[in-house]
């Protein structure tokens, strides 16, 4: 077939790759439509929230979306606290909120204005550590340390549930009262994974803390 003037390059010109060809292609190519202007992202909604962390009144403004535990680590610089999962599947962000052990991956920081939170940071310090971080050090309750801030702020508070007669599963029955027993504090503290699988040694520093023999 013949080549067709109607088309600004013909077949044989592309096959023969002229320059020529080329350049009247890009003359006769209809002009592209110029783009729309980008239009700025609109910024995301943000909330006051006003906190006390380890005893010291915080006052932040946050992207709603913000997590607790992100607040905690990028805004209070408080990395004690850590990201394991980020799906509250693994326990190593747990933190206590008004005593309470909580997966602070789980929670939205402006679901805590006014609340009492206390981190690991906030338990003790080097020379003068609080008595359960005492007693992991004693019973070697950690390997390479990742989970072990959550390990012992859930710990704190498994005691603090024990003390205050709140049941398990072992102990459904409310006529029983729940014990500090390995078997009792293993299903406590289910929530909390130690990848290094040192659950034994975590179990016996538990039962230390809390002053009884298994």
């Amino acid at each position: 077939m013949a080549p067709s003037d109607d088309f600004p390059i013909s077949r044989r010109g592309l096959l023969a790759g002229g320059a020529a060809s080329v350049a009247t292609a890009a003359v006769a190519r209809p002009a592209m439509a110029e783009a729309a202007p980008s239009r700025a992202p609109a910024s995301p909604p943000t909330a006051k929230v006003d906190f006390e962390v380890n005893g010291t009144a915080h006052s932040l403004e946050l992207d709603t979306r913000t997590t607790l535990l992100d607040a905690l680590r990028e805004h209070l610089r408080l990395t004690g606290t850590k990201k394991g999962c980020d799906h509250g599947q693994c326990g190593a962000c747990t933190v206590l909120v008004d005593g309470r052990r909580i997966n602070s991956c789980l929670s939205l920081a402006v679901q805590h204005d006014g609340d009492r939170i206390t981190t690991i940071e906030g338990l003790g310090q080097p020379g003068n550590l609080h008595p359960m971080q005492e007693a992991f050090v004693v019973h070697d309750g950690y390997q390479c340390g990742y989970c072990t801030p959550g390990q012992i702020c859930s710990a704190v508070a498994v005691l603090d549930e024990i003390k205050a007669g709140i049941p398990s599963h072992v102990t459904a029955d409310l006529s029983v009262a729940p014990a500090v027993t390995p078997r009792e504090l293993r299903e406590r503290m289910s929530g909390n994974i130690c990848r290094c699988g040192a659950y034994s040694n975590i179990v016996d520093a538990i039962v230390d803390a809390a002053g009884v023999k298994a």
